[in-house]
């Protein structure tokens, strides 16, 4: 049997491996892609600036379409329901 899959509070990877954790620590619910060196989450801008620069890379998207993407990826996340809140 294998264990269920997690995503990333943060970005919404899918988390199957220790590897994929911050730090390959399985007790923080977000990647290695959304920690920083030192394995604390990064913030909102962080993120948005990380997932505009991926989505228009990986499919060629204008960065003004791909930064959309990315705020509409990012406002179903629990991470930044706050920041859903306040906008």
């Amino acid at each position: 049997m294998t264990e269920p899959t997690t995503t990333c509070i943060s970005c919404g990877m899918p988390l199957r491996s220790a590897e994929d954790h911050a730090k390959g620590d399985t007790s923080r619910p977000y990647c290695h892609h959304c920690a920083r060196e030192d394995g604390s989450m990064k913030s909102y801008d962080e993120v948005l600036q990380g997932m505009t620069a991926f989505l228009a890379n990986a499919q060629g998207l204008d960065q003004a379409v791909a930064r959309t993407a990315a705020k509409g990826m990012m406002a179903s996340l629990p991470a930044w329901a706050p920041a859903r809140a306040q906008a």
